[in-house]
């Protein structure tokens, strides 16, 4: 018998936002990558554009060490900047499971660095909601 596996859903990865209106921006994300569902994000000093978290400073990316968002849609932009739509404040709280973190990011002590990075933008990780 065929196994289907289906993807992550929203509903997976978003457990509780106060108002999808206040908590939700659309972004520029950079060129480069295919982001997926539930990836933490940065945002780029210089350029205002957004990225996967990095765990350190990149040269060019500066600013983008610190998780500020969590990207709700699966985007590809591996061809060209795109825009993409991100719980950027709280009160919201998103499954950890869900979350997909820059390959920097790579130990459980990095991943609760940005688990509190999200949490002082009101974005709380939780193991369950």
């Amino acid at each position: 018998m065929t196994v289907l596996t289906m993807s992550p859903t929203r509903g997976d990865l978003l457990k509780y936002e106060l108002n999808a209106s206040y908590c939700r921006e659309a972004v520029t994300l950079k060129a480069g990558t295919n982001y997926a569902l539930g990836s933490v994000l940065g945002r780029i000093t210089a350029s205002g554009k957004y990225r996967l978290s990095p765990d350190a400073e990149v040269v060019g990316d500066e600013g983008a060490e610190v998780a500020t968002a969590v990207l709700i849609e699966a985007v590809d932009a591996t061809a060209g900047d795109r825009t993409g739509l991100v719980v950027a404040r709280g009160p919201a709280i998103v499954s950890k499971a869900a979350l997909v973190f820059d390959a920097s990011v790579d130990d459980a002590a990095k991943t609760a660095v940005k688990h509190a990075e999200l949490s002082s933008a009101g974005i709380v990780p939780r193991d369950t909601a």
